[in-house]
């Protein structure tokens, strides 16, 4: 692989469009993810596999995606350390205290830390899959 010069013309990212994440039971993935996080399905009623939801705030070019693969039945547990480090969803300052009770109540373990970049209040969870979820309100 070679390195990139930041004065080469390069590729101009605009975004990211979406994330795709293999799940091993797609209704406990779609009670997290829709249920619990609020993201909102846009596949068609008969696709089941795979789920597309909409993960906020998008564009006419840039959907923000959070899209569930399901695994065959048989296929392995997860072992960690896992291919995925974190995905990070933006939440309204105003909702994080009361997102926070609500995944306390949910049954949650709730992990908080700090952006070691931007400046953020931030909390982690955990999904279905051990994936871990950020919730990030950018300061």
């Amino acid at each position: 692989m070679s390195d990139v010069n930041a004065d080469t013309q390069g590729i101009a990212i605009e975004g990211l469009a979406e994330v795709v994440l293999w799940v091993h039971n797609m209704q406990q993935s779609l009670a997290f993810y829709r249920d619990l996080l609020g993201l909102t399905v846009i596949s068609p009623p008969e696709r089941t596999n795979p789920m597309f939801l909409r993960a906020g705030a998008a564009t006419s070019t840039l959907p923000a995606l959070v899209v569930l693969v399901q695994l065959p039945v048989d296929a392995p547990a997860f072992s960690k350390p896992q291919t995925l480090h974190h995905l990070a969803l933006a939440i309204a300052a105003e909702g994080f205290d009361a997102a926070h009770e609500t995944l306390i109540q949910a049954g949650f373990t709730v992990r908080t830390g700090q952006h070691p970049v931007l400046p953020s209040r931030t909390m982690y969870i955990d999904d279905p899959d051990g994936n871990e979820v950020e919730l990030i309100v950018p300061a």
